[in-house]
């Protein structure tokens, strides 16, 4: 009997770009795609019921509350979604012995480095949304020894709310459009991500032991104004953008303003293969036409 796969959130990007690859992958694994109608994490404690009924032997969790300025204030559905469950679905992935993926984020870090963060860089998180992730790293972690972490940034993609489309729909819109260019790190095409987790997976199937704490993103260094600017160079648009200050457009959260990761680990361990980003968002920015 092929092995279950188990993904949550299939209506964000990245279980959406996970869905649109799996019809690869049916003649090695069975797909159940989850969304909080099957799987609810703001209720932690449907999730024993869940696993006692499916019995996966790979769970990957893309669910995530992701609203970074309403975490500030929703702080009790902010933790229940990304820390809470997430401690209970490694819980119960102990008890079947079925490896875990779980998604974090670039927000773990305060945003006062200088060069690529490793995986085992302290994580000090500078907002609400940014501590949930990090707590539920360390629960994933803890109830299980069969967690592998990802974490990622700036992830974007055909489907969905994201920078790039915004970005296109303002160039559209608008003769000029301003863009902050002091917050530095990398996007992350969620298709690029989808492709990496089916390799670990495929990869623990012929017997890769490596668990543990993982970076995922496109290869860059830039800020959000370069990422802009690169999409307008696609776009053809004649809109003009231009940089300022992050302290031009105050938020109720606090973002890092260096995030950048090191994710030789997940190439070297896995074999996952990282692009480049222009190359990435190239490929989007096509199927967006």
């Amino acid at each position: 009997m092929k092995p279950l796969i188990v993904i949550t959130g299939k209506n964000g990007q990245l279980g959406w770009e996970l869905e649109q690859l799996h019809k690869n992958y049916l003649h090695q694994f069975n797909f159940l795609f989850t969304d909080r109608n099957q799987l609810d994490l703001t209720k932690p404690e449907t999730i024993a019921h869940f696993f006692a009924t499916y019995q996966p032997q790979y769970f990957i969790n893309c669910a995530a509350y992701t609203a970074v300025d309403k975490a500030e204030t929703e702080q009790d559905v902010a933790y229940k979604v990304n820390a809470q469950s997430v401690g209970e679905i490694a819980k119960e992935c102990a008890k079947i012995n079925c490896s875990l993926i779980t998604i974090s984020t670039d927000y773990v870090f305060n945003g006062n480095g200088v060069s690529p963060y490793l995986p085992n860089h302290k994580a000090e998180p500078i907002n609400y949304y940014g501590y949930t992730k990090w707590i539920g790293e360390k629960l994933a972690i803890e109830n299980w020894a069969k967690t592998l972490v990802i974490r990622t940034a700036w992830v974007y993609s055909e489907h969905g709310h994201n920078f790039v489309k915004t970005i296109l729909r303002l160039l559209k819109e608008k003769t000029e459009i301003k863009v902050v260019n002091d917050q530095i790190g990398a996007p992350t095409y969620a298709a690029d991500l989808a492709k990496a987790i089916i390799t670990i997976i495929s990869e623990w199937q012929k017997g890769n032991n490596n668990f543990g704490i993982y970076h995922f993103t496109n290869n860059a260094h830039i800020s959000w104004f370069d990422f802009a600017n690169e999409i307008k160079s696609l776009s053809g648009s004649a809109c003009v953008v231009l940089p300022v200050p992050s302290t031009a457009y105050p938020t109720a959260a606090k973002r890092p303003a260096y995030s950048l990761m090191d994710t030789h680990h997940i190439a070297k361990d896995f074999g996952v293969e990282l692009t480049d980003w222009k190359q990435s968002l190239r490929v989007c920015m096509d199927k967006l036409k």
